[in-house]
């Protein structure tokens, strides 16, 4: 959900997690004892990474296996792992390795490959029968996603929870009713009352569709439920108002965005504090991530905060000492060094091998003494603990919480630690794959990366807004949303003050769509100053005007392109849902993408006053 920090001096951007589950193929008929499901882990527009599963259902052991489909013309296996993978025309076969064929009673194995091409499979078989372990032989697709839950007669200790009906070709038999992604019940109605709750508490509601073959299908939208009592208010009141914009150290280059114009746009006035991105994170340490850029280019008289051109013998230049005068004019504003982003968080599954000597590094560095007086904290952007960025990270799920205890032991109580963390509010997805509950604990807040949901890294669409405040009919993946995010947050026990809700200070488009409504196909990615599918909120308000609205985001349909991105409107309506959530308040991604008058930064600042 992040930008990727880059050498070059573009806009970088981050791929949100694309882990999006396709569901099961089409079933066929006599494996009764077996049961085989397909999943998308990955996707990179032109290709994906797919991954069998095999389930032994039944009562004794299978000896072997073999998975059949179809893919559509133009979709294709190009490498696989674990199974021996052939193909007949646009049909597949998988078998077994000799190894990995005998399944006991309730044990599973999958095997993966790399797929070229968009396509999902279909008429799947399963060692000649149902993929699913019915009787239909092809043709029972799993049902659709339920309705978000609404939540009514709200009490200290119960909620109603209602939604709308799931559809499947055969008949929806039950729906089982997830509370922080655990099932508490299974009801075949669409509503139900959850009680024995805790007064004054947060929770976080999904449902899920099963049908006639007992095939699920995607967890539905997430709703929010704080119940009353308990002492506090709902939402709980927020201890913070903070309002915090990320500089790019490589903005200075072809961007041409110094710390001056932090102050010229009255962006300075209006914010609390400022994320330096990016410090490397490397051979287990905190190191510089551009040298020139943050202590050493010279500034003229006419790009610096205090008018005042650096002289080559100064000790420190560059955008520290720019930071510094910054500091000197509005000392309110607190600055941290953030370390890590897109590129560079690869280096963090070797930090957290050694918590303390990391912590130890980053301490050192922050607090070196040239510029120790310009950084009043540290923030770490790990993309993503125990789960795939750029890179996959296998530290296990403690690791995380133990990088932030260490950092907080090491720079103590009179520094600031946040975190920049995932927004996948999907059931299995990234939040769950780390402790941030139990790091919660050592973090002053955490900035959730609610931006880049969707965008043209899935070329041919479908178009969706790329930072959805909530859930709405057609979304691509549910989960991928602010208020999901949030509320598993919540639901993990992390405060709502020490959550800030993310904002893009750009936006993300298609090109050749057909159709201004989300869900239209495009043919790529649309042109970009920076990069293609990319554009700053400052040039497209007016080359590409918000022509609507959906999920409490702006899109924009012009020519044969179709945008979507916050506007100063869209930012009052998220700021004023982030006070209804009791949110610590909101950062956004990054200064430079606003307009010179530092029109968003206004919508921020106004919309928390």
């Amino acid at each position: 959900m992040r930008f990727r920090q880059r050498a070059t001096a573009g806009l970088a951007t981050l791929l949100l997690p694309l882990a999006g589950l396709v569901g099961l193929a089409s079933p066929a008929h006599a494996a009764d004892s077996a049961t085989a499901t397909y999943s998308k882990t990955q996707d990179w527009g032109t290709g994906f990474e797919g991954k069998w599963t095999v389930k032994n259902t039944g009562a004794t052991a299978i000896s072997s296996w073999t998975i059949q489909w179809d893919f559509p013309s133009g979709t294709s296996v190009t490498s696989a792992w674990d199974a021996d993978v052939t193909s007949s025309g646009n049909h597949w076969t998988a078998k077994n390795k000799s190894w990995n064929g005998t399944l006991a009673a309730g044990a599973s194995v999958s095997f993966g490959f790399n797929g070229a091409g968009s396509g999902s499979p279909s008429n799947c078989t399963l060692n000649g029968g149902s993929c699913d372990g019915g009787t239909t032989v092809p043709g029972d697709n799993p049902p659709s996603a339920a309705g978000t839950p609404t939540a009514s007669s709200i009490t200290d200790t119960s909620v109603k929870l209602s939604w709308s009906a799931a559809t499947d070709d055969k008949g929806v038999k039950n729906y089982d009713v997830l509370r922080g992604g655990s099932k508490v019940a299974t009801v075949t109605t669409t509503s139900y009352t959850d009680t024995g709750l805790t007064a004054g508490t947060d929770y976080s509601y999904t449902v899920q569709a099963r049908d006639t073959a007992d095939q699920t299908g995607p967890v539905s939208g997430s709703v929010a439920v704080h119940t009353t009592g308990g002492g506090t208010t709902d939402p709980p009141p927020t201890g913070k108002n903070v309002k915090l914009g990320y500089f790019t150290e490589w903005g200075i280059y072809g961007r041409n965005y110094n710390v001056k114009n932090l102050v010229t746009s009255g962006s300075a006035a209006k914010i609390t504090h400022i994320n330096y991105a990016f410090g490397n994170v490397t051979n287990g340490q905190c190191a510089i991530g551009d040298s020139y850029a943050d202590y050493d280019k010279a500034f003229t008289a006419d790009q610096s905060v205090s008018g005042v051109a650096d002289t080559w013998d100064q000790p420190l230049r560059g955008n520290f000492n720019q930071l510094r005068e910054l500091k000197a004019k509005y000392p309110n504003i607190k600055i941290l060094w953030s370390f890590g982003g897109w590129t560079w968080s690869g280096g963090f599954a070797q930090a957290a091998a050694n918590p303390a000597a990391f912590a130890q590094s980053c301490y050192n560095l922050v607090e070196d003494p040239r510029w120790a007086d310009v950084f009043d904290g540290i923030d770490i952007d790990w993309e993503y603990p125990n789960a795939c960025g750029l890179s996959c990270d296998t530290s296990g799920a403690a690791a995380y919480k133990n990088l932030m205890q260490a950092l907080r032991a090491k720079f103590g109580s009179n520094n600031l630690v946040t975190a920049a963390t995932t927004a996948d509010g999907t059931s299995g997805g990234k939040i769950d794959a780390a402790d941030y509950a139990g790091a919660s604990q050592y973090v002053d807040w955490y900035n959730v990366m609610s931006y880049d949901f969707f965008g043209a890294f899935a070329a041919q669409g479908p178009t969706a807004p790329h930072s959805p405040l909530t859930s709405y009919s057609g979304i691509p993946t549910p989960g991928f949303t602010t208020a999901d995010a949030i509320a598993k947050f919540k639901s993990k026990g992390v405060p709502a003050s020490k959550l800030l809700i993310g904002i893009g200070f750009y936006g993300r488009g298609w090109t050749g769509v057909t159709q201004s409504a989300p869900g239209g196909t495009a043919t790529g990615p649309a042109a970009g100053t920076y990069e293609q599918g990319i554009e700053d909120y400052k040039v497209l308000k007016t080359s590409c005007p918000s022509t609507g609205l959906v999920a409490g985001t702006a899109y924009a349909y012009c020519g044969n392109n179709w945008w979507s991105y916050d506007t100063p409107a869209t930012i009052g309506t998220k700021m004023s849902w982030a006070k209804s959530q009791g949110l610590g308040g909101a950062f956004f991604w990054e200064f430079s993408g606003d307009t010179s008058n530092g029109e968003l930064v206004s919508a921020i600042n106004s919309g928390l006053s």
